[in-house]
C-alpha cells in the first residue's frame, strides 16, 4: 500500500529515471493522475500535460461504460455496445455530450493539447481496473507518431497490466494483485483531486 499518490509517483520516477535528458511528455489522466503527473515531470525534466478521454454511459446507466471518446472526437466502442444492440443514434449523441465536457474541461485548464510527434509519451494514472479509458488514451497518443509510448501506474488488476503492456513501448506498474477491488484500496491518502489542483500543477511547467 502507497501512502498516498506522490509516494507512488516517486516510484514510478525511479523506474523511469533512464528517460531523464529524453525531453519526455508526461500525459497525466485527470484528474487523479494529475499530482503524480506533476512529480514525474519534475523529476525526469519533461513537460506536463493531460490527455482528456471520457467514458460512454449506457443508456439508463451512465456509469458502465459502452466506450469512449477522445478530444478529437474517435469514438472506441466496447464489445457490449455491439452484444446489446445499442442504436448509433444513441452512441452518437452520448459521444457529442462528453465531448462537449471534453472541450469545456481543456478551456478551463487554459491549454492547448501539447504536440506528442516524435517525442516520448509518459501516461500517468493512479491506478486502473479495467484500462478501458487508458487504452483510448493510448490510441489517442499512439495516432500522433510519437517516439515512444509509455505507461506509468500505481496499480491494476494483472490481466489488465497484461494486455496494456503489450500495447506500448514500455510500462511501470507497481502493483498488479491478484485480488483487486478498486484503486484506492492501495492508497491509505486517496482523496479526490479537484480541477482547481490540476490548473495548479498544469502551472508548475518549466517550459513554459
Amino acid at each position: 500500500m502507497f501512502q498516498n499518490r506522490e509516494e507512488a509517483a516517486e516510484k514510478i520516477a525511479d523506474r523511469l529515471e533512464h528517460h531523464r535528458g529524453d525531453d519526455p511528455l508526461i500525459l497525466a489522466i485527470p484528474r487523479g493522475g494529475a499530482p503524480m503527473g506533476r512529480i514525474i515531470a519534475d523529476r525526469l525534466e519533461g513537460e506536463l500535460d493531460v490527455v482528456l478521454v471520457h467514458k460512454l454511459g449506457a443508456p439508463g446507466n451512465p456509469e458502465y461504460a459502452i466506450g469512449s471518446v477522445d478530444e478529437s472526437g474517435h469514438v472506441e466502442l466496447t464489445p457490449v455496445a455491439r452484444q446489446y444492440g445499442i442504436e448509433q443514434s444513441y452512441i452518437d449523441d452520448e459521444a457529442e455530450r462528453q465531448l462537449t465536457k471534453i472541450r469545456q474541461r481543456r478551456e478551463r485548464y487554459g491549454r492547448p493539447p501539447a504536440k506528442a510527434e516524435g517525442r516520448v509519451v509518459i501516461l500517468v494514472d493512479d491506478g486502473i481496473a479495467t484500462g478501458s479509458t487508458l487504452q483510448a488514451a493510448i490510441r489517442s497518443v499512439q495516432e500522433q507518431k510519437p517516439a515512444k509510448v509509455i505507461v506509468g501506474i500505481g496499480a491494476a488488476p494483472p490481466e489488465t497490466a497484461d494486455r496494456i503492456g503489450k500495447a506500448v513501448d514500455e510500462m511501470v506498474c507497481l502493483e498488479t494483485p491478484g485480488s483487486f477491488m478498486a484503486v484506492g484500496q492501495f492508497f491509505r491518502d486517496f482523496g479526490q483531486v479537484t480541477d482547481d489542483e490540476v490548473i495548479a500543477l498544469l502551472g508548475g511547467n518549466q517550459h513554459e
